[in-house]
C-alpha cells in the first residue's frame, strides 16, 4: 500500500511541477509530461517500478481519448470526411510504409522485418497531436482537420495491422524463442519477476483470455462481427434505459461510474475477441454522438482521460533506455530525424495533391511527423509473434519515444517561425488612396464592418483601411469602397485625410497595435474623436491611459442585450428590463472611468490595493443602486427612447401597489 502511495505521489508531484512550467514557457503540456517522466526515471528505477507494465495501464488514456473523439463525430460527418479519411489517410499510411520498408531493406533487413517496421512507423501520435491542436485552438483549421482525418484512419488501420503482422513471423525467431523458453524454465524460480521486462510479456497486457484463439477463420470472423454489432446495438438501444435508471438515484458519482463502466466494458469486449479496445470505444463514441447523454459522458470521462494521458506521456519519458541510447547515440538520433523528415516529406507531397494551402500545409506535415503511441503496442506485438528480433525492437522503441519527445518542438517551430511568416506575408503593395472621408475606419471585420455600414447608412463618407487583401477583395465584390493597407501607418492615415477627418474608428484585433495607434492619434491629431474597440476590461484601461475616451468593449453590448432578454424571459416587463440594463450600463461606464484613474499597468490588478478597494466600493454602490436603494449612479435621461405607454405605466403602478 505504501509503495502505491509513494508511486502515485511521485507521478502527481512531477506532473504538477513540470506541466505548468512547460506551459508557461510555451512548450505545451505534452512536453512537460515527457520531461517529468525523464526526470523521475532514476527514482522509479530505484523503487523497482516496472515502467513498461505501467505504460500498458496508462495506454487506457488513449482508449478514453478515442471514445471522446467518437462522441464529437456523427456518422454523417464521417461520410463527409470520406475523401480525406480514405484518400489522405490511406495514401499517408501506404506511402510511408513503402518508403520506410525500402530504406530498411537497403540496411540489409529482410523484407518481412522491413514491412513490419514500415507499418509501425507509418502511425503518428493521436494523443500528442489532438491534445496539442486543441490546446492551440488549431483543430478547426484546414491543417487540423486534415491531421484529424489521417489520425482517424491510422487508428482504424491498427486493426488490420494486428491481424496481418503474425503472418510475417520468422521461423528462426520462433525456434530461438522456444529454446530460450526451455532453457530458462529451470531458473524461473530464481529469476523471480524479472521476466516481466521481456517483450514477449509486453505483448500480453490483457486478461490472458482470448475468445477467438484456436477458432477456425470463419468462426473468428463471426465472433468479431458479433462483438462489433453488440457495441453498435448496445450503444444505440441500451445506453438510454441504463442512464434513465441511474438518474433515478440522483447521484452524480453513479453517472461517472456508469460512464467508466461503459468504456471499460467495451474495451474488455474488444480485447477478448482480439480487437483493439481503442477502435471499439471509438466506434461506441460515434454511435453515442447523437445521444442526449453525450455531454454527460464527455464531462465524466474527460478528467480520467487527461490524467491517464499525462501518466502515459510520463511513462514514455521514464521508459527511455538511456544506456542503449548513449551506446548508439549517433545512429538512434540520425534515424529518428530521418524518420521525421521522411514522414514530413510524404505529408507535404500529399498536402499539394489535396490542396492544403499556406501555413496549414506545414501544420499538417510537422504535426504528424512523429511515430505514435500505438508503435509501442505494435512493437511488443511483433516481438511476441516472432516478427522483429528483440534487439532491433529495443532500438525502434527509442526512435518512437524520441520522435514523440521532439514533436512539441516542431509545434513551437510552427508557432514561432512558420505561422507568423504566413500571417504577415503580403505580396501586394498598399492601394493608392484617392478619397478623403469624414470618418476613417481602420479594420473592416465583423466589428468594424457593422460600424461602417451604420455610418454609410446615415450618409457619412467613410474611408476604410484593412490589411487583409482577401477580405477586401470579397467586400469589393459587394460594392464596398475599401483600401488595402496597414491603417496604423501614419502615411496611409495622412493619405486617407486624417488632418481633415472628424473621427477615427479603430476596430483592429491586435491589442498592442490599437493602443499604440490611439496614443499616436491623441498626441499628433488631438482634434480627432477616437472610437476604439477594446478586447476586455484591462484593454479599456490601457486605451484610456493612451488618450481614448470613447471605448467600446467588443462583447459588452451583446452581453447586455442577452441580459435584457433573460430578464424579459423571467417575467420582467420590457420597460423594466430596459431600465434595469440601462442603469447597469451607466453604472458600469462610470465605474470604468473611476477605476481607469487608479489603474497601473505595471501592477497586476489583484495586487493594486487602491484599485481593489475602489472596485469594492463601486461594486457595493452599484448593487445598491440597481436594487433601488441608492442614487450614487443616477441614470441619465432616456434620450431618443420611446417612453412607456399608458398601459405600461398602469402595469408598473400595479406592480408597485402589489
Amino acid at each position: 500500500m505504501e509503495s502505491f502511495l509513494v508511486l502515485s505521489f511521485v507521478f502527481l508531484i512531477a506532473g504538477v511541477i513540470a506541466v505548468p512550467i512547460a506551459s508557461r514557457l510555451g512548450l505545451g503540456s505534452v512536453l512537460g509530461y515527457l520531461i517529468a517522466g525523464i526526470v523521475i526515471a532514476p527514482l522509479l528505477q530505484n523503487l523497482g517500478v516496472d515502467v513498461i507494465s505501467l505504460q500498458h495501464f496508462a495506454e487506457f488514456g488513449v482508449v478514453m481519448m478515442l471514445f471522446l473523439v467518437g462522441l464529437e463525430l456523427e456518422p454523417r460527418l464521417l461520410w463527409q470526411m470520406k475523401s480525406k479519411l480514405l484518400g489522405l489517410g490511406g495514401l499517408q499510411v501506404g506511402l510511408t510504409t513503402l518508403c520506410v520498408m525500402a530504406i530498411a531493406m537497403l540496411l540489409d533487413l529482410s523484407w518481412t522485418i522491413s514491412l513490419a517496421i514500415g507499418l509501425v512507423f507509418a502511425l503518428s501520435s493521436t494523443a500528442i497531436v489532438l491534445q496539442t491542436l486543441n490546446e492551440k485552438g488549431l483543430m478547426k483549421s484546414d491543417g487540423g482537420q486534415s491531421s484529424f482525418a489521417v489520425l482517424l484512419f491510422q487508428d482504424i488501420a491498427v486493426i488490420p495491422m494486428l491481424a496481418f503482422i503474425p503472418l510475417l513471423a520468422l521461423p528462426e525467431l520462433a525456434d530461438l524463442a522456444q529454446s530460450v523458453d526451455v532453457a530458462g524454465h529451470g531458473t524461473e524460480a530464481a529469476a523471480g519477476d524479472h521476466g516481466a521486462d521481456s517483450h514477449a510479456d509486453d505483448g500480453d497486457h490483457g486478461s490472458g483470455i482470448n475468445l477467438v484463439e484456436g477458432l477456425p477463420g470463419w468462426q473468428r470472423a463471426f465472433v468479431t462481427i458479433a462483438a462489433i454489432a453488440a457495441v453498435i446495438v448496445g450503444g444505440s438501444f441500451l445506453t438510454r434505459p441504463i442512464f434513465r435508471f441511474i438518474a433515478m438515484a440522483k447521484l452524480r458519482e453513479l453517472f461517472t461510474a456508469t460512464a467508466l463502466m461503459i468504456v471499460i466494458g467495451i474495451a474488455l469486449l474488444m480485447t477478448l475477441v482480439g480487437l483493439s479496445p481503442a477502435l471499439g470505444t471509438f466506434l461506441a463514441g460515434v454511435v453515442l454522438a447523437n445521444s442526449e447523454y453525450r455531454h454527460e459522458l464527455e464531462s465524466d470521462i474527460d478528467p480520467f482521460k487527461g490524467l491517464l494521458l499525462g501518466l502515459f506521456f510520463m511513462t514514455v519519458g521514464a521508459g527511455i533506455n538511456f544506456g542503449l541510447l548513449f551506446a548508439n547515440l549517433g545512429a538512434i538520433i540520425g534515424l529518428t530525424i530521418a524518420l521525421m523528415a521522411l514522414k514530413a516529406g510524404v505529408l507535404l507531397a500529399l498536402s499539394y495533391i489535396f490542396k492544403i494551402d499556406s501555413s496549414d500545409r506545414w501544420l499538417f506535415a510537422l504535426g504528424l511527423a512523429q511515430a505514435g503511441e500505438f508503435g509501442f503496442v505494435l512493437l511488443s506485438f511483433t516481438v511476441a509473434n516472432n516478427v522483429i528480433p528483440s534487439d532491433i525492437a529495443d532500438q525502434l522503441l527509442l526512435i518512437v519515444a524520441l520522435s514523440m519527445l521532439l514533436t512539441p518542438a516542431l509545434f513551437i517551430l510552427y508557432d514561432k517561425v512558420i505561422a507568423p511568416r504566413y500571417a504577415v506575408a503580403q505580396t501586394r503593395e498598399p492601394d493608392d488612396i484617392d478619397e478623403k472621408g469624414t470618418v476613417i475606419v481602420v479594420g473592416h471585420g465583423r466589428f468594424g464592418g457593422i460600424i461602417n455600414r451604420i455610418l454609410m447608412g446615415a450618409g457619412f463618407n467613410t474611408v476604410v483601411l484593412d490589411h487583409s487583401s482577401a477580405q477586401l477583395d470579397m467586400l469589393r465584390m459587394f460594392g464596398f469602397e475599401v483600401f488595402f493597407g496597414d491603417g496604423t501607418r501614419p502615411d496611409l492615415l495622412h493619405a486617407a485625410g486624417i488632418d481633415e477627418a472628424k473621427m477615427l474608428v479603430i476596430a483592429i484585433d491586435d491589442k498592442e497595435q490599437a493602443t499604440a495607434l490611439v496614443h499616436y492619434i491623441s498626441q499628433s491629431h488631438p482634434h480627432i474623436h477616437i472610437v476604439v474597440r477594446a478586447r476586455d476590461r484591462n484593454h479599456v484601461y490601457e486605451l484610456y491611459a493612451a488618450g481614448a475616451r470613447d471605448i467600446i468593449r467588443e462583447t459588452f453590448d451583446s452581453s447586455v442585450r442577452a441580459g435584457r432578454s433573460a430578464l424579459e424571459a423571467l417575467g420582467f416587463h420590457p420597460y423594466d428590463a430596459e431600465r434595469q440594463v440601462r442603469n447597469f450600463v451607466d453604472g458600469d461606464r462610470e465605474a470604468l472611468r473611476q477605476l481607469a484613474q487608479v489603474y497601473d499597468p505595471d501592477i497586476p490588478i489583484h495586487q493594486n490595493e487602491t484599485y481593489v478597494a475602489r472596485a469594492k466600493e463601486i461594486g457595493a454602490e452599484q448593487e445598491a443602486f440597481m436594487r433601488g436603494k441608492s442614487k450614487a449612479f443616477a441614470s441619465r435621461a432616456d434620450r431618443g427612447w420611446v417612453p412607456p405607454t399608458l398601459s405600461d405605466v398602469e402595469a408598473e403602478a400595479e406592480k408597485n401597489d402589489g
